[in-house]
């Protein structure tokens, strides 16, 4: 990799900086926002030791990327059971649903900041022969050292927003070599790939991970106990939802109702810690107070129950597009578990995806409260309809298996022999 002014200054700086590492680390700590006890880890101290022979490396910042991941680990431990793999992820979030979801034997730690010595002691500690990014990670210091190290890299379902392409252009020369580390390179979409070759990366072929997968798990046992407290009613879920949008979501869903004992509304937020405030605000029974939802709203508070809840449920409103800034989130899960889907208009974080569903009348967009509203009537009036939305959305969810498949023999070349 040629180094450039701006990533040697880029350098120079972090290193300035990193004896404030630890100190914005508590901070983030108490906050929520750091795990406490492990960030050692942000500052590449391991937490477990590495195994012998062979180590890919794995990595996704938060749930959505770490979540993409889950199918390329387990066609690698298919593929190469010979090979010790690590994943690290950015977010508490991210390491809480890892934990319950990785396979045994498969490593997890918190990426390390990206300052010099945090990245030189991850790296002299894990030795990775081969590491694989997801969507949008492009750290510097981290990229260039590893590279320098002959780590073989490579970016999967790589994702680069507009704006991002543009901050990255006013530094084409340093985008250029850190793309240039990398050596497979797949876009998840034909955005991408343009902005991207426009910043002068060689390009694969399209991959987008959060395509493939396995239906989400649930506890059988949990979903007979909601089964039974929803009683008679209709389930209505609004998944991963963000600040806003739950007040949009509750009172389309009070104005599609005749009766109000005819359906649950079941509200999942994507950050659970907001569900104190939220309680409140829409009184609500929860989740993680193991309340039963004898009420009009259930908030579902608790982590790694989404399964669950995609399973309850009759109608999925997706969040995250009802609000400006979000762009929507992966349709494909309730789509695997075979529900219909709604969602709002801001959806640019999946716009492809969204766009091939509303062809197939796997999902239906709403533009506003109204409008949701009226889509929520439709379904719970027509449950025929419902189930045959839902059972388009299954069979279009099954198809997008070819992708990891075609991620996999791109990516095995790069392996330890």
């Amino acid at each position: 990799m040629i180094p450039t002014l701006p990533l040697a200054l880029y350098g120079a700086a972090t290193a300035m900086l990193e004896p404030f590492a630890p100190l914005v680390l508590r901070g983030r700590a108490r906050r929520g926002k750091e795990d406490t006890a492990r960030l050692s880890e942000r500052l590449g101290r391991a937490g477990v030791p590495r195994p012998d022979g062979g180590l890919v490396w794995l990595h996704g910042v938060s749930v959505g990327e770490a979540t993409s991941l889950l199918p390329l680990v387990a066609g690698l431990l298919t593929r190469r059971p010979d090979l010790a793999i690590l994943v690290t992820s950015g977010t508490v979030t991210a390491a809480a649903m890892l934990a319950r979801r990785l396979p045994d034997g498969v490593l997890h730690q918190f990426a390390p900041v990206d300052t010099p010595g945090a990245v030189r002691r991850f790296l002299d500690h894990w030795r990775p022969d081969a590491a694989v990014f997801v969507e949008s990670e492009l750290w510097p210091n981290l990229i260039a050292a590893a590279r320098a190290r002959g780590v073989r890299l490579a970016l999967v379902s790589a994702r680069m927003t507009q704006a991002s392409a543009q901050r990255w252009g006013r530094w084409a020369a340093s985008a250029r070599a850190l793309l240039g580390a990398f050596e497979l390179i797949l876009p998840q979409d034909e955005a991408t790939e343009a902005r991207l070759r426009s910043l002068g990366a060689a390009l694969g072929s399209h991959v987008n991970l959060k395509r493939v997968g396995e239906p989400l798990p649930f506890d059988p046992d949990a979903l007979n106990r909601m089964r039974d407290a929803a009683g008679r009613r209709s389930v209505v879920l609004a998944a991963s939802t963000h600040e806003g949008e739950e007040e949009i979501i509750a009172d389309a869903f009070r104005r599609a109702l005749r009766d109000p004992d005819e359906a649950l509304l079941v509200i999942a937020p994507r950050h659970p810690g907001r569900g104190g405030r939220l309680r409140t605000l829409l009184n609500a029974h929860s989740r993680s107070a193991n309340e039963p939802p004898t009420g009009a709203v259930y908030l579902a508070d608790t982590l790694g129950e989404l399964g669950l809840f995609f399973r309850l449920a009759d109608v999925v409103v997706m969040g995250g597009s009802f609000v400006p800034g979000i762009g929507g989130h992966n349709p494909l899960e309730p789509a695997r578990i075979g529900r219909p889907i709604l969602t709002g208009p801001d959806t640019f974080n999946a716009a492809d995806v969204y766009a091939e569903m509303f062809a197939e009348t796997c999902a239906i967009e709403a533009s506003d409260a109204t409008t949701l509203a009226r889509h929520i009537r439709g379904l719970l009036d027509n449950p025929a309809i419902a189930r045959r939305m839902g059972e388009a959305a299954a069979g279009y969810a099954q198809r997008q298996g070819a992708a990891l498949d075609r991620a996999l023999a791109l990516i095995e070349p790069l392996l330890p022999a």
